[in-house]
């Protein structure tokens, strides 16, 4: 528990503390230099009128470090650990470490180590002293328990206002003088975590070729990746990996083999595609997303939206973005998977469900299905073509094509005598009682995608049919859409959308006017921290929170509409909001702060889709026939 005042409550005190004070013990006693229990908020160490103290002994000559465990309500300020000889007097002091809160993210809780060195004689009695500064009024506490510590030394509290001075308890505090292995924070206990970073679910991902395992956000602060690999180096300079053939991480010494195996396979494997970007950052980042992607990728081609619970489904939207990131680096075995597996979990009737599970045994659950998946996937399968080697890709695509005629085919019959679509859950998951912009978009980019895939196979009756539907379709939304600036329905009523970028390439051929939408929804759709709402629906509210992928639909439109300022804007922004391990998150919430999931996978496509137009590679766009 936390405490407001600074001051622990006079009978919870009275419980804790008590007794004489224990003897230090004699040479042949081990010494007493750690206790890891942390249950308890037992000391405020906030301002000159409290601080807290813990004898302990060693059997060494130097000290180089100590941790203690602490939780901070205050975002600004210092706190200051020390070695002294005497708890009481600072003129003692062998060695002193400050940190500011803020240089650790601010309010948070955790192991906080202190790099110091303190030359000591082993067996002697020294004490770690701490005491915190800062102007806020709220609390900084030194954690430990009130349990029973075999041979441990005693816990000091200075309270000036209720002890008069120092006090020995009878509670101990959580410290560790010189901490090794799994006395490292960031390995089986985290190291200090400032609250804003617990937004998110997840930070990142540990896996190989059968197995994921998410990175906890309290085990991501001070660890970075292994460049070009999921491999997790801690801070205490260890590494966290998923071995092959394992359900669950190890921490092993730096270099361990097995994660040196794991970590030249991934190297092997970006090397073996292209990683685009017109800059280091660029790289960097799509590097990053690029081996998330990969990771995402579950056997049998299901690819996974993120890795929470909630989130381990196979949308066959994220599949589509995600199939063409990979063909488009390179990864043509990859991007063809995931269409084997859409066309695995198609429905009779050309259709497939909202998400399935990633076995494929289908749908977790009765979300009603969405049709701009009739669009998606034979868009990605055109883009797959496109980037294809051509040695095979013919013979490749005619095992395809039954799934891509299944989708066009329900997609054309679906238009209306005004050529749109039926009103449908969109990529919000949201039914609308109007045809929306994030189906109808989507719908022109496949039954064009499909056309040109029929001509390419011979297949003319084919091609002149979706040709057709799509010249319907482009009317309708020239007639019902256009004129308003692409909103979110064709009705007009639901305000403005970001899927109005669907309207551009790489998806579709832009039509007039279209730029002047753009820019419209953009400044409709701004928040204050500086990303996109999905959209401005007066009857559904996004709330502050900035969604990663709307935001980055824009790049995506302005990269391919040769409007690099504005693209490398957008794209800066969405690089500016990775975690500390360079991943994107889901949301941005009004703080500014990584939120929901981190990595998203469908975010991560787009960003390797923008950084290859922004190298000057721009992604093909299906033709108007």
């Amino acid at each position: 528990m936390l405490f407001a005042t600074g001051v622990l409550p006079s009978v919870l005190t009275a419980a804790l503390l008590g007794g004489g004070i224990p003897p230090f013990p004699d040479a042949a006693t081990p010494p007493y230099d750690g206790q890891s229990r942390h249950g308890t908020a037992l000391f405020s160490v906030k301002a000159t009128n409290n601080a807290a103290a813990q004898a302990f002994t060693v059997d060494d000559t130097r000290i180089s470090r100590v941790s203690v465990y602490i939780a901070s309500g205050a975002a600004t300020g210092t706190v200051t650990a020390q070695i002294r000889g005497d708890r009481s007097d600072a003129g003692s002091v062998l060695a002193s470490r400050t940190v500011t809160l803020a240089s650790l993210g601010g309010a948070g809780a955790g192991w906080l180590e202190f790099p110091l060195q303190a030359e000591v004689t082993p067996g002697t009695p020294y004490y770690l002293h701490l005491q915190a500064t800062t102007t806020e009024n709220r609390p900084i506490a030194w954690y430990g328990t009130t349990g029973s510590v075999p041979d441990s030394l005693t816990s000091w509290n200075y309270d000036k206002a209720y002890w008069g001075g120092w006090h020995a308890a009878s509670s101990r505090l959580a410290f560790h003088v010189d901490p090794t292995g799994a006395e490292r924070c960031g390995e089986t206990e985290q190291c200090y975590v400032p609250t804003k970073a617990l937004a998110a679910r997840t930070a990142g991902l540990l896996a190989h070729r059968t197995a994921v395992e998410a990175v906890s956000p309290a085990f991501a602060v001070g660890a970075s990746y292994v460049e070009g690999s999921n491999v997790l180096r801690l801070p205490s300079g260890r590494w966290r990996y998923l071995p092959t053939g394992a359900q669950g991480s190890v921490v092993v010494p730096a270099d361990d083999p097995g994660a040196l195996d794991q970590i030249s396979e991934s190297r092997a494997w970006l090397d073996s595609g292209r990683v685009p970007g017109r800059d280091a950052a660029q790289r960097a980042a799509a590097r990053r997303s690029l081996l998330t992607l990969r990771a995402l990728l579950r056997p049998g081609g299901a690819f996974a939206a993120a890795w929470s619970p909630a989130w381990q489904y196979s949308w066959p939207r994220d599949g589509a973005f995600a199939a063409v990131a990979f063909a488009a680096t390179g990864h043509d075995e990859e991007a063809y998977q995931v269409l084997r597996y859409d066309a695995a979990t198609q429905r009779p009737d050309g259709t497939w469900e909202a998400r399935t599970k990633l076995d494929g045994s289908g749908p977790p659950d009765s979300r009603a299905w969405q049709l701009d998946g009739n669009g998606w996937v034979p868009w990605a399968t055109w883009q797959w073509y496109e980037h294809a080697p051509p040695g095979d890709r013919d013979a490749r695509l005619r095992t395809l094509y039954p799934m891509v005629r299944a989708a066009a085919d329900h997609a054309a019959g679906s238009l209306g005598p005004d050529g749109l679509p039926p009103a449908s859950p969109d990529y919000w998951e949201l039914g609308t009682d109007s045809t929306n912009i994030g189906t109808a978009a989507p719908l022109l980019a496949g039954l064009n995608a499909a056309a040109d895939l029929a001509g390419r196979l011979g297949l003319p009756q084919d091609a002149d049919r979706w040709s057709a539907a799509a010249r319907r379709l482009a009317r309708g939304i020239d007639t019902s859409f256009a004129p308003r600036g692409y909103p979110r329905t064709a009705d007009g009523r639901h305000g403005r959308d970001s899927a109005a970028a669907f309207m551009a390439p790489p998806f579709n051929e832009p039509a007039p006017g279209l730029g002047e939408a753009l820019d419209s929804t953009y400044r409709a759709l701004l928040l204050p921290n500086g990303g996109l709402s999905p959209g401005n629906d007066p009857d559904h509210s996004w709330g502050s929170y900035a969604w990663t992928a709307s935001t980055s639909f824009f790049a995506l439109a302005w990269a391919h509409l040769d409007e690099p300022a504005k693209a490398d804007r957008v794209l800066g922004w969405v690089l500016s909001k990775r975690n500390g391990l360079g991943e994107v998150p889901e949301t941005v919430n009004g703080a500014g702060n990584p939120s929901s999931v981190a990595p998203l996978g469908w975010t991560d496509a787009l960003l390797v889709m923008t950084a290859l137009a922004r190298q000057g590679d721009p992604l093909p766009t299906p033709p108007l026939r």
